[in-house]
């Protein structure tokens, strides 16, 4: 059994929030396990915290959306690791369509990556956690759950609402077992993948229309909040959501 915590973190390996909170809890000093749809850039972000810290991280190709992968990833981060005590859920998708011209399809990859995909991360990470008799998850919602707006598209917006429920449900079932779950709704981050999907425009908008604070956010900023919520000093914290949005939408 390693003598740090293990962290698994989903979409783990790209340019944003999941980068950030890898980095930030393996120097927070997590055993973090790397886990991401892209292979390459998955084995260079652990061979990168191994050269930084000093320790081997492990490496694990991981596509959300397939229950029997993600059942095998917990599995061997504990064969592997001897324990898992954190799992932020962090993979997510979109494609805006109107609702009325909205495919089937663009709907189901959807609520597979952004909802399933949470569901199935908990779904096999929890009965490790209940052995432990401890552990954290966090959910990377969005204020696309809230808002009253086209901007996110139906099927993103649906799906991140049923992340917040489901975030306190499981809170709800799983806190006698030591276990505690929480989710942050980040709104606008910036990643230059953000740039695919939204106009220039837009980002000039947002901040001369809606962040309090004159800026977009960036990653660290909901890599920061993951960090507390998974410390000891969050102990009594637990089916809570929380928005990290410049003020954009706070709610209670």
């Amino acid at each position: 059994m390693t003598e740090h915590k293990v962290a698994v973190v989903t979409a783990a390996a790209g340019a944003g929030i999941g980068a950030a909170i890898t980095r930030r809890l393996a120097a927070d000093g997590f055993d973090v396990v790397v886990t991401d749809a892209h292979e390459r850039r998955c084995k260079e972000l652990a061979d990168e915290l191994a050269g930084e810290h000093g320790r081997p991280f492990l490496a694990i190709p991981l596509d959300v959306t397939d229950a029997a992968a993600i059942e095998q990833c917990m599995n061997t981060v504990v064969a592997e690791r001897g324990r898992l005590d954190v799992l932020v859920n962090n993979a997510g998708w979109s494609k805006i369509e109107p609702v009325a011209q909205m495919s089937l399809e663009t709907w189901q990859r959807c609520l597979d990556v952004d909802l399933t995909g949470t569901f199935l991360g908990m779904r096999h990470a929890l009965p490790h956690m209940i052995e432990a008799g401890s552990g954290a998850i966090v959910n990377i919602s969005s204020i696309a759950a809230y808002e009253t707006t086209a901007e996110h598209g139906a099927a993103y917006s649906a799906a991140k609402a049923g992340v917040n429920a489901l975030t306190r449900v499981a809170a709800a079932e799983n806190g006698k077992h030591g276990v505690r779950v929480n989710a942050i709704t980040p709104g606008l981050i910036y990643n230059d993948f953000l740039r695919k999907i939204y106009p220039d425009e837009f980002f000039d908008g947002y901040l001369q229309d809606k962040s309090k604070l004159g800026r977009i956010g960036q990653p660290d900023d909901i890599a920061n909040l993951v960090a507390f919520l998974v410390s000891d000093q969050a102990g009594y914290i637990t089916g809570e959501v929380y928005g990290v949005s410049g003020g954009v939408h706070p709610h209670g």
